[in-house]
């Protein structure tokens, strides 16, 4: 079989299983397993064959016209490079993961079927918008995907919180993806073309006649799908659906499109220098602004999820400074131990009853009742922190030098004022991630209080997809010298300056971090005296957000003791603490930016429709009736009332007459 039709099948698989999954979910439910496992399992590995056989060389092309359209035309297209190859694989592996744990986190939810098959068409969408290879098949996948995360954000509708997060997350992705849609327009009226080879050959003629309008369209878009500032707002409050879609969205779907379309079309966006220092610029603040955010939140998920912006935000920094391969790297990097953080908090979430880090910090031994958990999940965060040997350590090393390159000059890719941005943000967001990441760890696994609840192992769909996650969150990072050719065949290996800078920065993050709990401990043991039991439940209500997933899948809630909880956070962000708890307010900015304005506006459209445009048509209405029901009076069918009114106006118009023809001889 041609790696052609090997490739075409790739997207196709999950597609029919989610298709078949939505037919048979009600009728036959034994097949709903299979159909969610199989075909994303058999995806996975055709992907791995198809990356095999590319083998980081020629790009794979090949195209056929899919409409004429009388202007440009649209091509279903197939364009595989190493990126592609790499990143279908990592869209593969973590979907049949998730699909494998979901088949156990959610094996008593009644609505299984649907969610299953969502998943599926969610990895078959980002499998399209991968492989694809004309931006209009490509918007496709993109705009499946927004739906998807509609529908499984909002899985547990019956909530709130479910139904808020979801539309949230529909309406500003949406309100990114309206710029995106006309930079699409643009860029294939200016290249005659939404082919993406026609594209970057345009591009390398110097055949673009906007660039920098074309690149700021899009970005809205990008930032917008891979939250980023100022639309990053939607997914920390995505958090509301259940845990694996968490990790897959995170990890390998939806936020990874943005960073992969720009990686895609990088010589769009290089193309304008001012579009690559407002990249800068926007990776800088949304690195720096996400950390904080992570450090002063109480859910464990809003923790992980304002760790993922950063983390998009390292990635979009190595695009400005005009290295893909950097990117693109730490995106693989990220998305193996991602989904596994992500996996392993849904692992703590059902064994602890809860997903407030408080209340877990008043529990006792909570890491030996999930050794599993927690053995990966302290590898997956010494990634996310960056320390040698492990895999975020090579990538987001790979994004500092590329960063520091540009800066120093060495580097004519992007303005230096963009490596500067990119390198100065990176260095401090790599000790706010480690001091975050060993916050996580010593309030989840560190507790001390009542002794955490046994409820025996848990299932090994769950533990096993933790154990096969772990081994490329190790090993990932020693392969950057072998992956290179696969990218553009600039190193990803780090240099001694960048590996001082960032390695020093993680360790003083997290060494400080462990000091103030350390301290805060003391000051709680010292001040706790009777304790009582309550409910983790309760314990956990001054949680930011008790996701409903709660309720539907963790055991008994067990006991804790209540009271304050050693959180190092309060005391690294002092003043500071409660505004990064809320998001530095953005969700209140916009509320009254954009939010109230528009309610007003439609309140005054609702007032003119209701009070002034139905006031003329029921004026109309109201007249007519008022002028049938006089002409009603007259017609009394009494014919001498008929012939006296005859009567009467001959008379009328005898006497007017007369009066006329008197005041005509007069004159």
């Amino acid at each position: 079989m041609s790696t052609t039709t090997l490739a075409v099948l790739v997207p196709l698989l999950p597609f029919l299983g989610a298709v078949a999954g939505l037919l048979l979910g009600r009728s036959a439910p034994g097949f709903v397993r299979p159909l969610a496992i199989l075909p994303t399992l058999a995806a996975a590995v055709l992907a791995v064959t198809v990356a095999v056989r590319q083998g980081g060389g020629q790009p794979i092309s090949t195209a056929t016209e899919l409409t004429p359209t009388g202007s440009v035309p649209i091509d279903l297209s197939l364009y595989i490079d190493g990126f592609a190859a790499l990143v279908a694989v990592l869209v593969g592996v973590v979907a049949t993961c998730v699909q494998l744990y979901s088949t156990a986190y959610l094996r008593e939810d009644p609505r299984y079927p649907s969610y299953a098959a969502l998943v599926s068409l969610f990895t078959s969408a980002m499998l399209l918008v991968v492989y694809s290879g004309d931006l209009m098949v490509l918007l496709v996948g993109w705009e499946v995907m927004g739906i998807c995360s509609y529908f499984l954000v909002g899985h547990y509708w019956e909530t709130e919180a479910a139904r808020s997060a979801s539309l949230k997350a529909f309406l500003v992705t949406k309100l990114g993806d309206v710029p995106f849609l006309i930079g699409l327009f643009a860029l294939a009226t200016d290249a005659g073309s939404f082919r993406i080879t026609k594209i970057l050959g345009t591009v390398a003629a110097g055949g673009l006649d906007h660039p920098t309008l074309i690149a700021l369209l899009l970005l809205a878009g990008v930032a917008g799908k891979s939250a980023q500032f100022p639309l990053h707002t939607w997914l920390p409050d995505a958090m509301a659906g259940p845990t694996p879609v968490s990790a897959l969205i995170h990890a390998a779907t939806m936020v990874a499109a943005g960073v992969y379309f720009v990686a895609r079309l990088l010589p769009v966006f290089a193309a304008s220098a001012a579009a690559l220092v407002v990249m800068a610029a926007m990776a800088a603040v949304t690195m720096v602004g996400s950390a904080l955010a992570a450090l002063a939140q109480d859910d464990i998920k809003r923790v992980l999820a304002y760790s993922t912006i950063g983390q998009l935000a390292y990635m979009t920094g190595a695009l400005a400074v005009g290295d893909r391969g950097a990117a693109v790297f730490h995106l693989l990097s990220h998305g193996a131990f991602k989904a596994l953080l992500f996996l392993g908090a849904g692992v703590i979430i059902h064994a602890a009853g809860t997903n407030s880090l408080a209340a877990m910090s008043r529990m006792d031994g909570l890491a030996k009742r999930i050794p599993d958990a927690f053995w990966t999940m302290t590898i997956a965060l010494l990634a996310l922190a960056a320390i040698p040997p492990f895999a975020g350590f090579f990538s987001k090393e790979a994004v500092l030098v590329a960063a520091e390159q540009t800066a120093t000059g060495h580097s004519d890719l992007a303005p230096s004022a963009a490596g500067w941005l990119v390198l100065i943000a990176g260095v401090l967001t790599a000790l706010l991630t480690a001091a975050y990441a060993a916050r996580l760890w010593l309030m989840a696994f560190r507790g001390r209080g009542a002794a955490a609840p046994d409820h025996g192992k848990e299932p090994f769909a769950m533990t096993g997809v933790l154990w096969l996650l772990a081994i490329p969150s190790v090993a990932f990072g020693l392969a950057a010298d072998s992956i290179a050719d696969w990218f553009d065949g600039r190193a990803l290996t780090p240099t001694l300056a960048t590996s001082v800078l960032g390695t020093g920065a993680a360790v003083i993050g997290a060494m400080l971090t462990y000091a103030l709990w350390q301290r805060a401990n003391a000051k709680t043991a010292a001040g706790v005296g009777a304790a009582v039991a309550v409910p983790a439940a309760v314990a956990a209500a001054e949680s930011a957000a008790e996701t409903p997933e709660v309720a539907e899948v963790t055991h008994d809630h067990p006991a804790v003791p209540a009271g304050p909880a050693a959180d190092p956070g309060k005391a690294l962000l002092g003043p500071l603490h409660p505004h990064a708890a809320d998001g530095f307010h953005l969700d209140a900015v916009y509320d009254r930016l954009f939010v109230r304005p528009v309610r007003g506006a439609a309140g005054l459209v609702r007032f003119l429709d209701r009070e002034v445009v139905d006031t003329y048509v029921r004026g109309a209405g109201s007249g007519t009736r008022l002028l049938g029901g006089l002409v009603r009076r007259a017609q009394t069918g009494n014919v001498q009332s008929y012939l006296s009114a005859l009567l009467a106006g001959a008379v009328v118009l005898a006497i007017a007459t007369a009066v006329l023809a008197n005041v005509n001889a007069g004159s």
